[in-house]
């Protein structure tokens, strides 16, 4: 055997194979609209708008009515303050000329309140509809929360049949965890026929977001991105209140988007000095500027504002991510006084105005008290705690220029239109709910977006305080310049969903999945998945059945114990490649034998090992045959089909070349490594991969490899030679102690599946080859066909494990029959909006039944109140039975979601209910007033109005839940409850309403 021959690179001559045919392109249900530039023959091309505004329209604008008139759908992703409501206001004439409807939806109460009014003062027709009010249901423009379109849906209300357009505010709301999956189900709901205009903040995949959206509804959307102000911002760093730097704002980013580093540098400087010069002052024990005490707290916001008010840039909104800094920040501002004396009287008149239809001593409440006293001097407050008629007066009176400061947190830059002429930012640092972090670009977008008042400023102003230390210029660039968060899919399986969908029967819970945002990445590829189905079963019938009779009668169980053995060995391979005695074994000089589609059997010598990410290669010198001679044609070794015999599969034959040997290198997985023998050769590997290393240029064939090549290969081909029933192995378990259980059991399947090659008659065929080559190839495009029918199937969907363990629950609760009819408690569950399934437990199991209404009532605030807390243990005896009731049926729920396979603990699932406000509920319906309530609560008076509002939504469903069942009594003492809570300041008809 000649050593000095090698194998050409795989690859060489022979024409090149035929390209595949291009793949389809994807369909295009998203198609962008370029709205850089006006339109310049707008006025032509809409000689007749359906609707004019006072101003002329931005290029985005004008891109939007052009496609609304042409009855297209469409996504707008727009800046806060840039103009998207036009686009809503243009939809709604456009459906009132055309003599349809048109529903607004919102993702929050408050701002669907806020755009009934000013949509009624635009158009008239409208009407507005919310948990606790209907007004002018009939309307053709109907203001609505997401949430109320979806039970409209589920309901199959009469409204959707004459729907033109659904306009969705606020759609990057989607990504709200608690609630996101609303709008999934709505948009997936939705009839085909009703188009959609979604508005959104910017979000860098709008055009994936709306590919789902046209994708779920077979209908285009058009996307009309702009990153355009039509008032540019200026961002400041502020430091202090020094007598050098009181006066400074220093310029971080400009109108054009250029960050400063300069100015960056000179804040941190000024901050400097003045921090030294007072620790030279005081002492350097005392607090600091980088401290943030209340009195400094003050004397920052004073300075500021003494700033502000110097430069005219008043009014100011101050985002504070805390209620009750808020509130400190107000009171700390002394006796400041920001409006003139006409401003004080307009102000007075307005406040008492509002608050005369509220019953005497709920005037006298004392946040009543203190927001009339800020008012007067131009200051408001504005965050969930405060009081929602409170709230409405802010916001009317600083939409009228009268409050010059406001306090808020960020829920005030949702939606409403209420621009300011500056933003200041308390801190770019926010709690949001599990820990502290800086804000997301997309929240500093959205509430710095508030600065800037079209028409009025010809720059907006941003500022950031720096109470402590200057924050660092990476975590500033990221918070100003860095992407908005992509939409992201908030899909998630409720029982209520289940229970709606199974009772409709117009929408599988499967579809439901299949259509969800999160599974559209996986979905996408659907429609070339169904063509290579269609192919695969082309080459099935091509390939004709296989001989299965005979001789041939056991070549599939034949086929079934080969791929068996080569998976148990390719496990095994993998695990012997982590383990430390298996990287001992496969070290430089082992000879292994080599199993891939170019080598069957063939001796190879590892010569280096290395780590690529958490898997191994093996540079390995492998056997083989002889290279063509020098100046004849270049030509692939045929293809030997994939036929093994036993005697190639228990490696008893090994590859010996016919004529002169080759070898070739070779990079190998741990899966090419058939098995792993006891011979090593005495090698130098570093020296033997110099030799084979590729020169550059080609190898002349005057100067084969070295001397140290050649007897390595000679010595491999002496072994292939002299073992006719091949090289002993090293056993991976016995002598290389794998542990690993599943390679234990890998082990054992491997030689079971070895032993038992020797008992089939098929392999003793003339026939085997051609039959065997023919069965292999049907059984892989089987295997594909069937991989791709799962992805296409149910059985792939992400939830689907979900789901089933969901069913089970309502089966065993008795909700569900097992051919998934809904029986009466899970039509009850199904009126439910929150926790439906301990809900519909108590009503089933005639828990309220002895109680008075303001104990019923009471007893239900768990439901709805968030937080921890007990209620006090000198509750009448039978509301105290009622609330161990609840926590004995929520136990039973938890447990049976448990056994069910859900992986909510028991705990987690009970600590949901919380009993904090039920004393405080007690004495409400009993009559108590408001003032005392506030004293009684642990939360502020927005937190309890928000709390007994929500609590009436609830009475109101288990009042339709008992008629359902019959049970007239308690549906009569749910109104009585429901009449003994509704009244006074918690129930005060919103101001937009008016």
């Amino acid at each position: 055997c000649s050593p000095i021959a090698y194998c050409s690179p795989p690859g060489g001559g022979g024409p090149p194979p035929p390209a595949p045919p291009p793949e389809p392109p994807e369909e295009q249900w998203a198609i962008p609209i370029d709205a850089s530039t006006p339109v310049e023959d707008f006025d032509q091309r809409i000689p007749d708008p359906a609707f004019k505004w006072p101003f002329v329209p931005d290029p985005f604008q004008q891109q939007a009515v052009l496609c609304l008139e042409q009855g297209h759908s469409l996504l707008v992703a727009a800046h806060t303050s840039a103009g998207k409501t036009a686009v809503a206001e243009y939809a709604i004439a456009l459906a009132q000329r055309h003599m349809t409807r048109t529903i607004y939806t919102s993702p929050i109460k408050a701002l669907s309140n806020q755009k009934f009014r000013d949509f009624k003062t635009t158009f008239g027709d409208v009407g507005l509809l919310t948990g606790d009010v209907q007004l002018r249901p009939e309307a053709s423009c109907l203001i609505m929360t997401t949430e109320i379109l979806r039970s409209m849906l589920y309901n199959g209300s009469d409204v959707i049949r004459e729907l033109e357009w659904v306009i969705f505010d606020e759609v990057h709301y989607i990504n709200d965890a608690e609630r996101g999956v609303v709008w999934e189900e709505v948009l997936i709901m939705l009839p085909e026929h009703v188009k959609l205009i979604l508005l959104s903040a910017t979000i860098p995949n709008a055009l994936e977001f709306a590919q789902w959206v046209g994708r779920t509804k077979r209908r285009r959307l058009r996307v009309i991105s702009t990153r355009q102000r039509p008032v540019p911002l200026e961002h400041f760093l502020y430091t202090g209140n020094s007598s050098r730097t009181r006066h400074q704002l220093f310029l971080l980013l400009d109108a054009r988007g250029n960050f400063s580093t300069q100015g960056y540098y000179a804040a941190v400087e000024a901050k400097k000095e003045r921090t030294s010069k007072h620790a030279q002052t005081f002492g350097a024990k005392q607090p600091t500027m980088g401290g943030t005490g209340p009195g400094q707290d003050r004397g920052v916001w004073l300075a500021l504002l003494g700033l502000l008010r110097e430069r005219e840039q008043l009014p100011v909104v101050a985002f504070t991510f805390s209620r009750s800094r808020c509130d400190e920040h107000a009171d700390a501002l002394g006796s400041l006084d920001l409006v003139s004396s006409t401003e004080k009287g307009r102000i007075r008149l307005f406040f008492q105005r509002c608050i005369a239809r509220l019953r005497g001593s709920d005037r006298r409440l004392p946040q009543v008290l203190r927001m009339a006293e800020l008012l007067q001097r131009g200051i408001g407050v504005h965050h969930g705690g405060v009081l929602p008629l409170l709230k409405e007066v802010v916001e009317m009176l600083f939409s009228q220029g009268l409050v010059k400061v406001l306090f808020a947190t960020e829920t005030f830059a949702m939606g409403v239109n209420m621009p300011a002429r500056t933003v200041v930012f308390d801190s770019i640092r926010k709690h949001d709910g599990n820990n502290f972090r800086d804000l997301l670009p997309g929240e500093y977008v959205q509430m710095s977006g508030r600065a800037g008042r079209r028409g009025l400023d010809s720059t907006g102003t941003v500022i950031i305080l720096c109470k402590g230390p200057v924050p660092e210029m990476a975590d500033l660039h990221r918070v100003m310049l860095g992407r908005p968060t992509r939409l992201q899919s908030q899909f998630r399986l409720t029982y209520s969903m289940i229970l709606n969908l199974l009772r409709a029967q117009a929408l599988r819970v499967e579809d439901m999945m299949r259509r969800s945002f999160s599974e559209f990445p996986l979905r996408r590829d659907a429609p070339a998945q169904e063509r290579r189905v269609a192919e695969l079963q082309r080459e099935l019938a091509a390939l004709g059945e296989p001989e299965a009779e005979g001789a041939m009668a056991d070549l599939p169980p034949y086929h079934r114990a080969v791929q068996g053995l080569r998976q148990a060995r390719a496990l095994l391979q993998r695990r012997l490649a982590e383990s430390v005695a298996g990287l001992r074994a496969l070290a430089p000089g082992r000879v292994v034998v080599v199993c891939t589609p170019k080598h069957r059997n063939a001796l190879g010598l590892i010569l280096q090992v290395s780590s690529e990410g958490s898997s191994r290669t093996f540079t390995t010198l492998v056997l083989c045959e002889k290279p063509p001679e020098e100046g004849g044609p270049a030509v692939d070794p045929p293809k030997v089909p994939d036929v093994p015999y036993p005697e190639d599969l228990l490696l008893t034959r090994l590859f010996v070349p016919e004529g002169a040997c080759g070898h070739v290198l070779e990079k190998l997985q741990p899966g090419d490594i058939g098995g792993v023998t006891a011979k090593t050769l005495r090698v130098n590997p570093e020296r033997l991969l110099q030799e084979l290393r590729p020169r550059q240029g080609p190898r002349p064939r005057s100067e084969p490899p070295g001397m140290e090549v050649g007897a390595a290969v000679q010595e491999l081909a002496r072994l292939a030679g002299g073992a006719p029933g091949g090289l002993p192995l090293l056993d991976p378990v016995g002598t290389l102690q794998l542990r690993d259980p599943e390679a234990v059991e890998a082990a054992a399947r491997a030689r079971t599946l070895a032993a038992s090659l020797g008992s089939f008659h098929c392999v003793h065929s003339p026939r085997f080859p051609q039959q065997y080559a023919q069965f292999a190839a049907r059984q892989e495009l089987l295997e594909q066909l069937e991989h791709l029918q799962f992805l296409l199937s149910d059985q792939s969907l992400l939830l689907l494990p979900e789901y089933h363990q969901r069913v089970a629950v309502l089966r065993a609760l008795g909700y569900v029959a097992e051919g998934g009819a809904v029986a009466l408690g899970g039509r009850l569950a199904s009126l439910l909006s929150t926790h439906e399934l301990v809900l519909t437990e108590l009503l089933l199991g005639n828990v309220l039944a002895p109680l008075r209404p303001e104990e019923s009532v009471a007893l239900l605030s768990c439901m709805v109140c968030q937080g921890r807390g007990e209620a006090p243990p000198h509750m009448p005896p039978a509301l105290q039975q009622g609330m161990e009731q609840v926590r004995a049926v929520a136990q039973r729920v938890g447990r049976l979601q448990q056994e069910c396979g859900l992986s909510q603990s028991v705990e987690e699932f009970v600590d949901q209910f919380s009993f904090s406000l039920v004393e405080v509920v007690y004495e409400w319906a009993r009559g108590m007033p408001f003032a005392d309530i506030a004293r009684l609560a642990a939360v502020q008076e927005g937190a309890v109005v928000r709390c007994i509002q929500q609590l009436e939504e609830t009475c109101r469903e288990v009042r339709q839940a008992a008629r359902l069942v019959g049970e007239s009594a308690l549906a009569a003492k749910m109104e009585a409850a429901s009449n003994m809570i509704k009244r006074d300041i918690v129930f005060a008809a919103s101001l937009y309403t008016q």
